[in-house]
């Protein structure tokens, strides 16, 4: 189902098969709880708003600041060209704002 949104975007599940199961587990748990499958590592404000930026796929919302990454926040989406998504590092989102003035 996420490859379908995913794939045009450039991306595809981390080849960490580990981390990808405990993320997905993760996102049934939410969804079970809050009827949305929300990012694993964001936590929810109770602002919809703000929220809906964090629906799995997040890629849409943060497209900028993942693709200067190369992974989505939590890892379970990488650029297709990425191996090794051990050396990929997250980067805050206000260092890229300074350096860059990405949204």
């Amino acid at each position: 189902m996420f490859q379908k949104v995913i794939e045009p975007l450039g991306y595809k599940f981390s080849p960490d098969e580990e981390l990808v199961n405990f993320l997905l587990e993760q996102e049934v748990l939410l969804e079970q709880k809050h009827g949305i499958p929300y990012c694993p590592c964001q936590g929810l404000t109770k602002k919809r708003s703000e929220d809906v930026k964090i629906v799995c796929p997040c890629i849409p919302f943060h497209r900028k600041h993942f693709d200067m990454m190369k992974r989505c926040w939590c890892g379970l989406y990488v650029h297709k060209d990425v191996t090794n998504p051990d050396d990929l590092k997250q980067i805050p989102l206000y260092k890229l704002k300074r350096s860059k003035n990405v949204n």
